[in-house]
């Protein structure tokens, strides 16, 4: 096995770092419907179940508090086994995914995620069942993350 040196490694870490700032990537509503298209192999998405708890109205775009937790038993016959979370405008539209089993007693968790304009946070729980649950949030940013400067 052949080791990497530091040159290379940075020489790989700018050529990463031209890239991804030569353009910059926008989702789009249409892409983010894209990506949940992929994440549920087009099966239907019924509301409910899923609570999402992010505040109607954030100052700082750049560390917004998210939760999102799903009404289930989480016995080995029912259960949730994926929580995604998606949004319309940041640079990528999957912000987060979580994996869980019957194991972790409760479906939920938490996180801080960074959004760049004022947009539509979608969280949408997998069932065990191959059945997909969803809610939705308008956030309003007034100061976004992801600025170019």
């Amino acid at each position: 096995m052949s080791e990497i040196t530091r040159r290379q490694a940075l020489a790989t870490t700018a050529g990463a770092f031209v890239v991804l700032t030569s353009a910059p990537a926008r989702a789009t509503p249409e892409s983010m419907q894209a990506v949940i298209n992929e994440f549920t192999k087009g099966a239907r998405i019924n509301e409910g179940r899923v609570k999402l708890d992010v505040t109607l109205l954030v100052e700082n775009g750049n560390s917004v508090p998210l939760s999102v937790s799903v009404e289930s038993p989480m016995t080995p016959e029912d259960y949730v086994t994926r929580i995604a979370v998606f949004n319309e405008k940041n640079p990528l539209p999957q912000v987060a995914m979580f994996h869980l089993t019957p194991r972790c007693g409760r479906a939920s968790a938490s996180t801080r995620i960074r959004l760049n304009d004022s947009q539509n946070v979608i969280a949408i729980a997998e069932m065990k069942d191959g059945t997909f649950w969803s809610a939705s949030r308008e956030v309003i940013v007034t100061l976004p993350a992801c600025v170019e400067s």
